[in-house]
């Protein structure tokens, strides 16, 4: 047992004198009868036990006071003032605390400590299936394959659920791009996603284009046809004298802890008009390029050390228009080639992109499975954890986010073997999802919650809403976890801190009223719904491995992976352990009403 903050203790305090002064007064029964009633069903089995010994011990002894003032000066023998203090004191500390199950805690840190198959279950996701992009055939192999993982161990209902329609698979099956003049050169490259192959080789000397407006398009007015296109400047590349790898420290997490400044504007916000001009003038220069009839699109990676960051270049729509074969180089490839060109000297490309669409299931998946729960009255309530199992295309998805998920198997892991080693069972029934389309929208968890708990639009609730208690979600790399995101949900502070007490050893103690964006929880948030993220330390992902080609099985650290998992684990426990689902932050406004009253 673990005590949490000091407000939970005053609200004990208040609650525990209120219990002996109706012990000592007959004529204050009623108020011992609604203390019952209100705080008892809320209290571990130990909390009950000392409830029920207090309140005999006190019928005992209040028939040589009944009739004083508890509060006043009576006379009572030593004995009887020990008893009290003593009873009194314990039942604060009972009550004050959210109960912690220390013994199961220790069950799975040695079960996850001494026998974890994170890196098995990574190994697999990424270099056995590879990325995963939504819809394509790897996402499909990989999903069944952790369908057919949850029944090998056991668990329940394992299954690919549709969210509703997703649209076409893509998937690239060879590609080469290199510099056959000045000199060769292999040209680190991928293609974009969703984008066509260009049906046979195609050589020639690319077009730099230097586009800052609109109207600087006119320049290019029939020279595109059957062009090899450079869209933009090459980036000025600069040292990082900083370490690409972090991890939080005490500072750090002293300030995420922090709630943010009222009325404070995003970092972003300033930027936001410039964002919005840059994206709005790509989407003019693609056009163009269509209407043009240029060949292939080349464009520069986002990162440099020759990594690549590759996303779409074209829409899985199953009514869109088609796109331009499209290329994300190398930067420092990318920069080689564009000096050449204005320093007037030849330049020949050789291209050969198959790339293939799949059409014949539009529909979206993710994969599901349960523990199902053992208590009577709390089996049809559920208890959530999972991460996305789609990834983007050029790496292998590991940090972004095989590791979420093999995290959150892991965990799930743990406490079917609990329960078959020792009887360990859960209350209410613990459900793993790892969701498709999180890198398009969050589409495989917001059409899950759409599905199950009712419709963000209309904040029309279904009956599963009402039973359920919260979701747990790890996305944010391979980093260890060090704390939680409360999303502005202050009743779960308590809760949440003597959740991470056992974990302080493991680096696992901040708990932040702030929220977190990007991920699958905020499907369960947008609804009312108790959804969290974990706080991870950084590592690498921000600067190197995010949607990137570096995102592979090399970059995940195993001992982190391991950490989180235990963490996950008994935090899922735990809020399946609970006697009262987790607190609940106010509905929000339905979705409709508010870009109303905005003016949308």
């Amino acid at each position: 047992m673990l005590c949490t903050g000091r407000g939970n203790l005053k609200i004990a305090l208040s609650r525990n004198f209120l219990s002996v002064q109706a012990l000592c007064d007959p004529t204050l029964n009623i108020k011992l009868v609604r203390f019952e009633q209100d705080y008892s069903p809320n209290a571990s089995m130990v909390s009950k036990f000392c409830l029920v010994f207090s309140l005999r011990i006190f019928k005992l002894t209040s028939k040589n006071f009944s009739n004083q003032n508890f509060t006043g000066s009576i006379q009572m023998s030593r004995q009887i003032r020990i008893a009290l203090f003593v009873l009194f004191t314990f039942t604060i500390t009972v009550f004050a605390e959210e109960p912690v199950d220390l013994d199961v805690v220790s069950k799975i840190k040695a079960e996850g400590f001494e026998n974890s198959r994170v890196m098995d279950l990574l190994f697999y996701l990424t270099d056995v299936h590879g990325p995963r992009l939504t819809n394509s055939p790897n996402y499909r192999a990989a999903s069944q394959w952790c369908v057919d993982k949850f029944n090998e161990w056991g668990l329940e209902n394992a299954a690919l659920e549709s969210w509703g329609t997703f649209g076409r698979g893509w998937a690239t099956d060879n590609f080469s791009i290199a510099m056959i003049e000045p000199q060769y050169l292999n040209i680190i490259a991928y293609p974009k996603a969703w984008t066509p192959g260009t049906d046979g080789v195609i050589s020639g000397e690319p077009i730099l284009m230097e586009v800052e407006s609109e109207k600087d398009l006119n320049d290019y007015r029939g020279q595109l046809l059957g062009a090899i296109v450079m869209t933009g400047e090459p980036r000025d590349l600069e040292p990082h004298f900083e370490a690409l790898a972090k991890r939080h420290d005490e500072q750090s997490l002293a300030e995420l802890m922090q709630a943010p400044e009222p009325g404070a504007k995003p970092s972003w916000w300033e930027r936001r008009a410039e964002f919005r001009r840059r994206r709005a003038l790509r989407r003019k220069t693609i056009q163009f390029l269509k209407d043009e009839g240029a060949a292939v699109i080349l464009e520069p990676s986002q990162r440099d050390y020759g990594t690549l960051r590759v996303h779409r270049g074209g829409s899985h729509e199953m009514d869109a228009e088609p796109a331009l074969p499209a290329l994300a180089i190398a930067a420092e490839h990318y920069g080689r080639i564009a000096r050449l060109l204005k320093n007037g000297i030849a330049v020949n490309l050789k291209i050969n992109v198959q790339n293939r669409f799949f059409a014949d299931d539009t529909l979206g998946y993710n994969v599901v499975a349960e523990l199902p729960g053992s208590h009577k009255k709390l089996q049809h309530e559920l208890v959530m954890l999972g991460g996305h199992l789609d990834s983007w295309h050029a790496g292998t998805g590991a940090t972004d986010n095989a590791a979420g998920c093999v995290v959150a198997m892991e965990a799930i892991r743990i406490l079917k073997t609990l329960g078959d080693k020792y009887g360990i069972k859960p209350n209410r029934t613990i459900r793993i999802a790892l969701w498709g389309g999180e890198e398009q929208g969050l589409r495989g968890s917001r059409g899950y919650a759409k599905k199950h708990f009712g419709d963000r639009r209309t904040m029309t609730l279904k009956n599963e809403h009402d039973t359920f208690s919260a979701y747990y979600n790890l996305d944010n790399g391979s980093g260890k976890i060090r704390g939680i995101y409360l999303q502005q949900n202050d009743a779960v502070r308590p809760i949440f801190e003597a959740y991470l007490e056992p974990f302080h050893d493991l680096g696992a103690s901040t708990v932040t009223i702030r929220n977190t964006g990007g991920t699958d929880h905020l499907a369960f948030d947008a609804l009312g719904l108790p959804g969290f993220q974990f706080i991870q330390d950084p590592l690498e992902y921000q600067t190197r491995t995010h949607h990137s080609s570096m995102d592979v099985y090399d970059h995940v650290v195993k001992s982190d992976l391991i950490q989180a998992s235990v963490i996950m684990a008994s935090f899922v426990y735990h809020t399946a352990m609970r006697p009262e689902k987790l607190p609940r932050k106010p509905l929000p406004e339905p979705e409709e009403r508010s870009q109303a009253a905005n003016g949308r």
